[in-house]
């Protein structure tokens, strides 16, 4: 009976072992949404974080939506070394700008058009963690930067202190005027 009993309780630990095993998994962080400038250069970034150092059979997958939801096109893959996708309309406009040592796996895209609006993807493998969450970096692309809320604060901080210091000088010369009219009209009533 009491091998039986221990039998149970290595199966019961073994279950355990397994799911705690399948639960550590890669975590890939992106940025939410990237806006920039039609003509321009972008950095999507990407970084991972895994249970397991980094291994030789690292890998990593960037692929692109586009917004019109047609079909899904690779943008970039690295396996022990970066590869450019050969043809498509990323074809010499992408570039690795990651560090694996550092669990970032970014790329650069080049001369932004309207047409790259989408949905960028970035998966990292990275053995035994095959598998875990998917990055997603919506690209929007834009003709001119358009004023953001930091900048439409700026703006009226910078209008207010303006507008404070009109003011300020205003009331400091109006004072200066009635105080040289009172002295005036003293001295008047000292020469009578």
């Amino acid at each position: 009976m009491r091998g039986r009993a221990w039998l149970g309780a290595a199966l019961v630990l073994g279950a355990q072992l397994r799911a705690l095993w399948l639960a550590a998994a890669v975590e890939v962080h992106t940025a939410k949404e990237v806006v920039a400038v039609n003509g321009t250069n972008q950095r999507l970034k990407c970084t991972f974080s895994s249970s397991s150092p980094v291994s030789q059979q690292l890998s990593v997958s960037w692929n692109f939506q586009p917004e019109d939801l047609s079909a899904h096109e690779p943008v970039f893959y690295y396996l022990k070394e970066p590869y450019k996708p050969p043809s498509g309309r990323f074809k010499e406009r992408v570039t690795w700008d990651g560090n694996i040592e550092r669990n970032d796996v970014s790329i650069i895209i080049w001369n932004l058009q309207p047409s790259d609006n989408g949905t960028f993807t970035c998966q990292v493998t990275n053995w035994p963690d095959v598998y875990g969450t998917i990055g997603e970096v919506r690209l929007r692309v834009v003709q001119k930067v358009t004023f953001s809320e930091i900048h439409f604060l700026a703006v009226a901080i910078g209008s207010a202190s303006v507008l404070m210091i009109i003011v300020v000088t205003a009331v400091i010369i109006c004072r200066q005027h009635r105080r040289k009219a009172r002295d005036k009209r003293l001295e008047v009533a000292d020469t009578e």
